[in-house]
């Protein structure tokens, strides 16, 4: 039989003393206050932070060099 997280949490929080059910609520209530007061964007370098994505300089010179080798120009 399988059984969700939630299933298993609260079978076993059945089985304990009232004052460890309320240790139990106590250590949940201050999981979901740790997770509400964590900023949804905190790092200043955007969404894509946490990829480590790390780009050099030499890369972007890359990049703008061939963005710009085949642009058109008119020479005045």
């Amino acid at each position: 039989m399988s059984s969700t997280a939630e299933e298993s949490i609260v079978r076993k929080l059945k089985q304990l003393p009232p004052e460890q059910q309320w240790q139990v609520l106590e250590f949940v209530d201050s999981l979901a206050r740790e997770r509400a007061s964590k900023p949804v964007m905190g790092n200043p370098f955007g969404l894509w932070a946490n990829l480590e994505i790390d780009i050099t300089e030499e890369d972007i010179a890359q990049v703008r060099q061939e963005m710009w080798e085949n642009f058109p120009r008119e020479d005045v």
